[in-house]
């Protein structure tokens, strides 16, 4: 059941926004990636604003599938941009998002908000641990 998929321990939970009209589009396309990879693959969604909730179910302990589902990630997120979306999602970017973020901004701007986030915050007190830090 969805109910289940949504409180299941062995998943990687990503967020990813598309414009509204690419909604189906992207659910198509995750049915797929789903069938590709032999993962179950549970979206929730806010239709409203185009942003939906991806659970891709994994064991995290079994190297094989988890491999499976990071490739089922990248691809999602490939997906994701290629319709005009972000992978943003409404609860910001999080940690897991950390190795992708390069898919969706250039370096140069990477570097400039890891600058802008030393300058105004050089005890690292805001979101510490998260993307950009003043460490880097």
């Amino acid at each position: 059941s969805a109910a289940l998929y949504k409180i299941s321990p062995t998943k990687i939970n990503e967020d990813v926004v598309v414009p509204i009209s690419k909604v189906p589009l992207l659910l198509m396309a995750i049915e797929k990636l789903s069938e590709k990879h032999d993962l179950p693959i549970a979206c929730f969604g806010h239709a409203g604003d185009g942003n939906i909730h991806v659970n891709i179910m994994t064991d995290k302990d079994d190297k094989e599938s988890f491999e499976k589902a990071e490739k089922a990630v990248r691809q999602l997120f490939e997906l994701t941009l290629s319709l005009g979306g972000t992978l943003s999602g409404e609860h910001g970017i999080g940690l897991t998002k950390a190795k992708y973020i390069d898919m969706e901004l250039d370096m140069i701007n990477i570097d400039l908000m890891k600058g802008i986030k030393a300058l105004f915050d050089p005890k690292n007190i805001l979101n510490p641990g998260k993307i950009f830090t003043s460490e880097g």
